[in-house]
């Protein structure tokens, strides 16, 4: 059938990230060519029966040219993709699956392999919690709960710091990590680089005060998730709780600076030399976040203070 040209997909999951992700373009294109071979599969035998090998080298042809297209269009997207790879900075987290020291470079190298990168900007470990290995990122016994794997972190440590002796990372650091575990590899026997940066939640109604303290006593970056404040995920989160964007206190912040809450409130953690993460999908948003990097020094010291010391805590069902 000559549909079947059309029928090769190859977007994999990637095993350092806990999500899959979708070109959509991609995904587009695809599904109009399938649409097209089912629709023209009847059309091309009957022109075929009735105009015999004409039709059939012209149609050779046709495809001959499409394929030629194709190809210099990879060539000059794998040509655009290496050069804008010098000034987008790709980081992976590896999972809990994947703490074991032998599983380390190889599941990088894969996913490496998978992005067709050949190094990462960075490479932390995602979170402080060992799982059993296997193909489930989320690995459960028969009664839904975690199994959970015995590995001693600083063994998984020596891993990354090999994967950055190959030159397959340019950094290492960690996420999710408390002072105690972050002194566990900081005093590790025979530590060869400590972790660049310690990615954890942070906002105001969470400002990690010690934390941040204690990471730049130690020159090590504390880098902000959730900095708008934490996802309303009934697993983690008392739904009772306050909503950090509707606070009254960062309100009347806002209002008298005239910015928006949100801003402020990436403002204050820049202020404080936190790295933020924001993301948005709407490019109003988009453009208003980047306002927080651009706007010249927004709260002034008594504005930090209050946000400081009004941490309202947020009740959680879980703990990290």
């Amino acid at each position: 059938m000559m549909g079947t040209k059309f029928l090769q997909w190859d977007l994999v999951p990637i095993p350092l990230m806990q999500f899959k992700k979708v070109n959509v373009r991609r995904l587009q294109r695809w599904l109009l060519k399938l649409a097209s071979a089912i629709l023209m599969e009847p059309l091309y035998m009957g022109l075929r029966r009735r105009l015999g090998e004409p039709f059939t080298r012209r149609l050779q042809m046709e495809q001959s040219k499409e394929r030629t297209y194709f190809t210099q269009e990879r060539k000059k997207r794998k040509k655009r993709t290496s050069s804008e790879r010098t000034v987008v900075f790709e980081s992976l987290q590896l999972g809990s699956t994947f703490h074991r020291p032998e599983l380390v470079r190889n599941c990088l190298e894969q996913s490496l392999k998978k992005l067709k990168f050949d190094y990462l900007d960075l490479f932390i470990i995602h979170i402080p919690v060992s799982l059993k290995p296997g193909p489930d990122l989320s690995p459960m016994d028969e009664n839904g709960k975690l199994i959970f794997d015995v590995v001693d972190l600083r063994q998984t440590w020596e891993a990354m710091e090999a994967c950055k002796d190959a030159g397959l990372v340019k950094s290492i650091g960690v996420s999710n990590f408390n002072r105690r575990q972050l002194e566990m590899i900081l005093n590790k026997p025979g530590l060869k680089y400590k972790p660049v940066l310690n990615q954890v939640e942070c906002h105001p109604y969470l400002n990690q005060s010690k934390l941040l303290a204690f990471c730049k006593s130690k020159d090590i970056l504390l880098e902000a998730y959730c900095a708008l404040g934490s996802q309303r995920d009934k697993m983690w989160i008392d739904q009772s709780t306050p909503v950090l964007l509707e606070d009254p206190v960062l309100g009347a912040i806002a209002k008298k600076y005239n910015r928006s809450p949100a801003l402020v409130a990436l403002r204050y953690q820049l202020q404080r030399g936190i790295v933020v993460l924001f993301k948005s999908f709407t490019r109003k948003r988009i453009e208003e976040n980047f306002q927080a990097i651009n706007t010249t020094r927004l709260l002034n010291p008594t504005t930090k203070t209050r946000l400081k010391h009004y941490s309202p805590q947020e009740t959680r069902t879980q703990g990290r």
